[in-house]
């Protein structure tokens, strides 16, 4: 065997037994290495985290210091010497070695856990806490957390939650007095604006899958005076509500699926509830075509539908239909298809522990009283109950639109129908 394969068997064996946990074998065996070859780098290294193990400081700095002169762009040699310079209390000196490592790589997760940890140390917790964001910032998702990494990763999300909350408390305490003098309707987006500063949320804008219409504001819950009909609705709660447990109880087999997604089709956060009656509903209109037999079943349902503002777009609106949430069933974060139209709920049966998120506003429904949302920002549901919920859910326009702004509404809607209808047709004449 020629001079470098045996160097590199013992590397290998060297290796080998400090993975195993061998460490006296481990440190013999790069001695040999380093016998061999003075100036091998990794035999360096390893020479000096031994002697740091055994508490020998000079040794591992003359091995560290010679490894940093053969490879000068290695970030974990200088991170190691400051590790050395650590446990000889030379502050300084060990913070010139973490900047060091990672002038020659800003990424270095290691050097940034130790950037963080030494800011700890010195009892700078903002700045700690500033180095941990970091730190999870670059880090990948947690199930891909290394190993030996993973117990300080964990240590570094509980730091920074406990500094976003502290810093939430320090915000809302110090605008108390401001805050008091906002109307009441704006309340929220100045509570949603603390927590944005202290970096717990993040702004929530409206999302379209498909016609998008520019420079309407991101709303999440919009004013009831917005919308005349809602009163009215609102009092027919009882008609609509036995009209419900008729269909329960007469066609409740009729309640379908709302997730359908083919085989083949991405489903993304919907696989749980793809073809699952856990979402279920029963529809009065779909994608802008009325279910005739289940409006005739539900007379006193669709004559109250018709006092609503309707949203007509081809091919997608109106909609409505009783929405179905079994117990346990959560319907994930998701965006909805055009902020040109809004969504309304009306809950008819709605047992404790049912919660509805919209952006950063979080409600729980009250039977018999309706809202009105953006569905276009980001929105969940969830039913923490052991009974299911169900509400009356439908689509009206955008109050902030005009007259002349929905026609143009429908006009893309349509084009953009027919382009497609076209483009079929081609195809189907290939």
């Amino acid at each position: 065997m020629s001079d470098r394969a045996q160097l590199a068997s013992l590397v290998d064996e060297a290796g080998a037994a400090a993975a195993g946990g061998r460490w006296q074998q481990a440190e013999q065996l790069w001695s040999r290495v380093h016998a061999a070859d003075p100036g091998h780098v990794q035999a360096l290294f390893s020479l000096g985290v031994h002697a740091l193990r055994r508490g020998d400081g000079p040794a591992a700095l003359a091995y560290l210091q010679q490894a940093r002169m053969r490879a000068p762009r290695d970030p974990m040699i200088a991170l190691t010497l400051g590790r050395i310079h650590r446990e000889a209390g030379q502050v300084e000196h060990e913070w010139g070695m973490l900047i060091a490592a990672l002038e020659i790589d800003p990424y270095f997760l290691p050097a940034l856990l130790a950037k963080a940890e030494f800011h700890e140390r010195q009892r700078r917790p903002r700045a700690a806490a500033a180095a941990y964001r970091d730190v999870l910032t670059v880090a990948p998702a947690e199930s891909e957390w290394p190993p030996p990494l993973r117990r300080r990763l964990a240590y570094a999300r509980e730091r920074v939650e406990q500094d976003m909350q502290e810093l939430v408390e320090f915000l809302g305490h110090r605008v108390a007095a401001s805050r008091a003098t906002v109307e009441r309707a704006h309340e929220a987006r100045w509570d949603e604006a603390v927590s944005i500063l202290a970096g717990r949320g993040r702004p929530y804008h409206s999302q379209c899958n498909q016609l998008h219409v520019p420079r309407l504001p991101a709303i999440t819950f919009y004013d009831d005076a917005l919308f005349p009909w809602m009163r009215e609705l609102e009092a027919r709660t009882g008609v609509i509500k036995q009209e419900l447990q008729d269909m329960l109880a007469r066609r409740g087999e009729e309640f379908v699926p709302y997730i359908q997604y083919q085989a083949g089709d991405p489903v993304n956060q919907w696989d749980k509830l793809n073809h699952s009656r856990n979402w279920a509903g029963f529809h009065l209109y779909a994608h802008g075509e009325p279910v005739s037999e289940h409006l005739a079943q539900c007379p006193q349902t669709a004559a109250a539908l018709a006092l609503v503002d309707t949203v007509e777009i081809t091919g997608l609106c109106p909609n409505a239909m009783f929405s179905a949430l079994a117990p346990g069933a959560h319907i994930p974060p998701h965006t909805g298809e055009t902020n040109a139209r809004l969504v309304a709920h009306l809950p008819l049966v709605v047992p404790e522990r049912c919660s509805y998120r919209v952006g950063y506003d979080r409600r729980q429904w009250r039977e018999g009283k309706c809202w009105v949302f953006d569905d276009t920002i980001e929105h969940e549901a969830r039913n923490d109950s052991d009974q299911v919920r169900v509400i009356l859910m439908f689509d009206v326009w955008n109050p902030l639109l005009s007259r002349a702004e929905r026609e143009m509404v429908s006009a893309l809607a349509t084009a953009m129908r027919d382009w497609r209808i076209e483009e079929n047709a081609m195809e189907k004449r290939r």
